[in-house]
């Protein structure tokens, strides 16, 4: 197959390499990249009626000297969804210095989702005492998918 005697080392170290290079490369791009920190305090931030569930239902008696026991009761539902969880009232009571990315992302949220934008703009700058300007840069900055722009927003405001 080979007709000189080097060529069959050379295309082994080759085809050696490429599969490593393959091989480490797709491992790569299969490991996530968000940041735990941001994403695993989300749902601990929402407020109560956003992530409210249903009670579990009380278990049953056990048996008496080799009868059977009760059957346990239904558990009660959960409360009725609402339009979602961006509206005004859903703002974290916090002052601006202790807002998180995650609040900053919600408060966005609120602005995009609200029926009249500019009133909901002016009413959380108001709340927060930032200007509407700030808003519309949080804005902008979730919008282009800056993530690293709005965590260092912390710093310059």
């Amino acid at each position: 197959m080979f007709t000189k005697s080097w060529q069959r080392p050379i295309i082994l170290v080759t085809a050696s390499l490429a599969l490593v290079t393959g091989t480490a490369c797709a491992a790569q791009a299969s490991q996530s990249h968000t940041p735990a920190n941001i994403s695993a305090s989300a749902p601990a931030d929402q407020p109560e009626h956003c992530v409210g569930f249903g009670a579990g239902g009380k278990g049953g008696e056990g048996g008496k000297g080799g009868r059977g026991g009760e059957p346990g009761q239904p558990g009660e539902p959960g409360q009725p969804g609402g339009v979602g969880c961006f509206t005004f009232k859903d703002l974290p009571d916090k002052p601006k210095a202790d807002l998180t990315v995650v609040d900053k992302v919600r408060i966005v949220l609120i602005v995009m989702a609200a029926d009249d934008s500019d009133e909901t703009t002016k009413k959380i700058a108001e709340k927060y005492k930032i200007s509407d300007e700030q808003i519309d840069t949080w804005k902008k900055y979730y919008v282009d998918g800056d993530w690293f722009a709005l965590m260092a927003d912390d710093v310059r405001s």
